[in-house]
């Protein structure tokens, strides 16, 4: 029990200033009753308001279940920032599936936003145990999805998931990102869909963020994963937010989205909480 003293007080730590800059956030947000631009209106409706249970949830959560219950050790490797609960160079596959997963909120959110978007082509960086990849993949079946990996050893049980549930449109790379990143987007003419994970350096984030911006268009859409997630994420967001090639951000918490619509002739930025965490805003009070 004392052994495990620091990482308790650690861990709480961490807690605490994720809850303060969730009230900070849930202060500012608005509802979808607050909307009206078309666009972000319909975004909300479909990623954050709509709680119907598709049939990929189910599945990816009793996978996910599984890896709850296993004590196999992972060898980490040392790409990205780590992790702020366990920064230990080795990991159990349920402490990877409990801290470093996306949680089943914020798994439907990406799934429905692939559905929205319908992209072709999308990149993930941070597959871990590649549960955000088969939320992703599922929500856009006929996407070809390129996710990368720096630890070999969690790719290779990512890898054992991804033919689990029968996801042939994966395609998995190993090694620092760094190295595998230029090589996909050499081989692409168009990015229509990033997901930025993984690591959550300041400076890797927005180095990241510029490579892929040369395969950008219209339709293209960037989400960054954690933008709350520590002082460093908070300003590499806000960059990336004021790019001048970035038309459109919204801001979900856990998530943060970057649009590059030409059609939005002033830079617009939305940020948004589900209607139940303000019932006022219907007027009811």
């Amino acid at each position: 029990m004392l052994a495990n003293f620091p990482q308790m007080t650690h861990l709480l730590s961490v807690q605490l200033q994720l809850s303060l800059r969730w009230l900070r956030y849930a202060w500012r947000a608005r509802t979808i009753y607050d909307i009206h631009s078309p666009f972000v209106a319909d975004l909300v409706q479909t990623v954050v308001e709509d709680e119907r249970h598709f049939y990929a949830f189910s599945e990816v959560e009793a996978l996910r279940e599984q890896l709850l219950q296993s004590q196999t050790l992972l060898e980490m490797g040392e790409h990205g920032a780590g992790s702020k609960v366990n920064p230990r160079p080795s990991r159990t596959i349920a402490d990877l599936a409990r801290y470093s997963a996306v949680p089943p909120e914020v798994g439907r959110q990406l799934f429905r936003l692939a559905h929205f978007c319908k992209p072709q082509t999308m990149i993930e960086l941070g597959t871990s145990l590649g549960i955000s990849t088969l939320y992703l993949a599922s929500g856009a079946l006929y996407a070809q999805v390129h996710t990368l990996e720096g630890s070999p050893a969690v790719a290779a049980k990512a890898r054992q998931h991804f033919q689990i549930l029968k996801r042939t449109n994966i395609q998995l790379y190993e090694g620092a990102f760094a190295t595998t990143l230029p090589q996909i987007l050499q081989n692409l003419t168009k990015l229509d869909f990033l997901f930025l994970d993984g690591d959550h350096r300041e400076g890797a984030s927005w180095a990241y963020f510029e490579q892929c911006l040369a395969r950008t268009h219209e339709g293209s859409v960037f989400v960054i994963a954690d933008i709350h997630w520590s002082a460093a994420m908070q300003r590499a967001w806000r960059r990336m937010q004021a790019h001048p090639r970035v038309t459109l951000s919204v801001d979900l918490f856990h998530l943060g989205l970057l649009f590059f619509r030409t059609e939005n002739a002033q830079k617009k930025h939305f940020t948004i909480i589900h209607k139940r965490y303000k019932p006022w805003r219907l007027g009811i009070f």
